[in-house]
């Protein structure tokens, strides 16, 4: 079960997720200590694996950098649930394997530190603390099957082994 971490804001931009000046790596481990910081200096330690963001538009706006996904990743988050997404962002989430769940009125649905089950397949969120089922669109099957292999590297290597 996932605990979600809501914040009430549109544009949400890479540079929140993962701030300009720690781009000097691209080790997942060590951009995951600073994800979120410049939003919520909290956020590392509170955020426990498998957890969620909640946010409103346009999440991930900003630089086209696959960092912001990875920090993401580092730290565990089980993915975005937010009413849109930037599209160059929304890509890098697909094609890095990670859930990126796109939900009109998230942040009114869900509240932070709800308790929550997603099941991806079938585009539904189990809100245990609310009781209650929230409907999404879910990804196609295609995208799917890519980030359950781990991303579309990981998808063409699957692909080209056999």
């Amino acid at each position: 079960m996932a605990k979600a971490h809501v914040y009430k804001r549109d544009h949400i931009n890479t540079d929140e997720i993962i701030p300009a000046r720690y781009l000097n790596t691209d080790n997942v481990a060590e951009l995951a200590t600073h994800c979120m910081e410049d939003l919520d200096t909290g956020f590392v330690k509170k955020c426990k694996a498998g957890d969620c963001i909640v946010a409103g538009d346009d999440f991930g706006c900003g630089s086209s950098r696959e960092h912001a996904v990875w920090a993401l990743q580092g730290a565990k988050v089980g993915a975005v649930i937010a009413k849109n997404f930037a599209r160059i962002f929304y890509r890098n989430c697909i094609n890095c394997g990670f859930y990126p769940i796109e939900l009109d009125g998230a942040t009114e649905k869900i509240n932070d530190g709800d308790e929550i089950e997603i099941d991806y397949k079938k585009g539904v969120i189990n809100n245990k603390t609310q009781k209650k089922e929230i409907k999404f669109k879910p990804l196609p099957d295609f995208a799917i099957e890519i980030i359950n292999d781990g991303g579309l590297l990981e998808h063409i290597k699957k692909g080209t082994a056999d």
